[in-house]
């Protein structure tokens, strides 16, 4: 039984129906529904009796750390048997560390650890880590994004990598970590004994430096699939130090994301090496990169080579006209394997969106996902996305959203809707004006067709 109630605001009644489901549940999510310490005795209560319990959910409410120590009395109690907890955005200072730190030490079952966007500062998460390097803990995924951590707690981190081998996926997003720290937590993942598979550095105020000890990292660990350092201005001489690591035959990287990094059309070259070499790698996210047309020329060269097997590629906002489309148009009639082009945020025009729509009805192409978002189209491109829709039944998922497509444009759209071919399960259409009656048309349209959501 799932227990999932999101944005209520709960009456006293109420409260006690959920208590009540709560004691029979083996997920119960509560986000933002104005809990307070108080509701935290409740459900310590639930976690100490209720033993299918093992994802409990509590972000965005303001427990505080009272809360988290009523809720670590029911954790710490031996027939408890949670796996996963998340506790975002929540209101906890370092105060509420060393129950939370106990918890890790004596709770085997406990596998995931969610604590960003709280105020655990330097001296909370030291003492995080004494229960994480604890040999009974068990933890193998732990979120840590804003939760003002400094250089110091780098060191302790590192050990802890080289002491767990179960955890799996760390991310410390969004902490003024900078290059020096992040070289300790590369020595702590050069360690035998570390197991990461997932490492998340968005915005750590680091540079291309770091990016010489990451690449080293890449290339010697085979476990790590998945790195993302955006929001880091590493440039294009770190993407060089990052491809060096990547392109060598023991990295494994599944996901790479360099979103904001700063990077230009040079850093293409190299990337375009990557997709045309690393077959394991199926996601990539290059959003808010000025790339430019030349840049991505680049990429789909790389992308056109029979061994690249990219699934997911996002480039939104990356400075594309439709000058780039003829080669994305070239790459959508070769390549077999992708399944998601997010392009939103680019001036590709109608006349991009035209060659996009010829490579998507291409047989090879088994694109899945299109985001157009914001891509100054009009109702001149309809016509062509109305073939697509109608024709192309891989396709379940169009953004269109924030263009002038105004009634004309959409009554293509709908027609393409209605055609028994069509598949498609979600349109999404923020922020694109039309009449009330063609409000009315979607609102019956949408009802008509199983399975399609429009999101508008």
């Amino acid at each position: 039984m799932e227990l999932n109630i999101q944005c209520e605001e709960l009456s006293a009644s109420r409260w006690t129906e959920l208590i009540s489901s709560m004691k029979t549940s083996k997920t119960v999510r509560l986000d933002d529904c104005s809990l307070s310490a108080s509701s935290c005795k409740d459900i310590g209560s639930v976690l100490s009796t209720n033993q299918t319990l093992s994802e409990l959910t509590l972000s965005n409410n303001e427990l505080g750390d009272s809360g988290v120590e009523l809720l670590c009395k029911g954790l710490m109690t031996p027939s408890c048997r949670l796996q996963k907890l998340w506790l975002q955005n929540c209101n906890l200072t370092d105060a509420c560390c060393k129950n939370l730190s106990s918890v890790l030490s004596t709770k085997q079952s406990l596998t995931e650890l969610h604590l960003g966007d709280n105020k655990l500062g330097t001296s909370g998460v030291k003492v995080l880590c004494q229960g994480l390097m604890d040999p009974n803990c068990k933890l193998e995924k732990l979120q840590l994004e804003y939760c003002e951590l400094t250089p110091d707690n780098c060191e302790m981190l590192s050990s802890a990598l080289r002491t767990k081998s179960s955890l799996k996926a760390l991310n410390i997003s969004n902490n003024k970590l900078g290059d020096a720290a992040v070289k300790l937590l590369c020595q702590g993942l050069m360690d035998p004994n570390c197991n990461l598979q997932s490492l998340h550095l968005e915005n750590c105020h680091i540079t291309a430096a770091s990016c010489g000890d990451l690449g080293t990292v890449l290339s010697m660990k085979p476990s790590l699939i998945e790195l993302s350092v955006g929001e880091n201005k590493i440039g294009d001489p770190g993407v060089a130090l990052l491809c060096q690591g990547l392109l060598n035959p023991n990295c494994k990287i599944e996901k790479l994301w360099l979103w904001e990094c700063g990077l230009t059309p040079a850093s293409c070259k190299d990337l375009s090496h990557v997709l045309s070499t690393k077959e394991s790698l199926t996601e990539v996210s290059l959003i808010g990169n000025e790339l430019r047309d030349a840049g991505m020329e680049l990429l789909c060269q790389g992308l056109k080579d029979p061994k690249a097997k990219l699934q997911a590629l996002w480039i939104r906002e990356c400075g594309l006209t439709a000058a780039c489309c003829k080669s994305v148009r070239s790459v959508l009639g070769t390549n077999q394997t992708l399944r998601e082009l997010h392009m939103g945020g680019n001036k590709i025009g109608d006349a991009g969106v035209e060659m996009i729509c010829e490579g998507i009805l291409n047989p090879n192409c088994n694109l899945r996902s299109l985001w157009l978002g914001n891509s100054e189209l009009s109702a001149a491109c309809c016509r062509s996305l109305a073939t697509v829709i109608s024709t192309k039944q891989c396709l379940t998922e169009l953004d269109l959203s924030n263009n002038s497509l105004a009634d004309d444009g959409m009554k293509k759209l709908c027609e393409a809707l209605k055609h028994p071919n069509c598949k498609l399960q979600q349109l999404v259409l923020y922020d694109i004006y039309w009449s009330s009656e063609m409000d009315d048309e979607l609102s019956v349209l949408e009802e008509s067709i199983p399975g399609l959501k429009i999101i508008s």
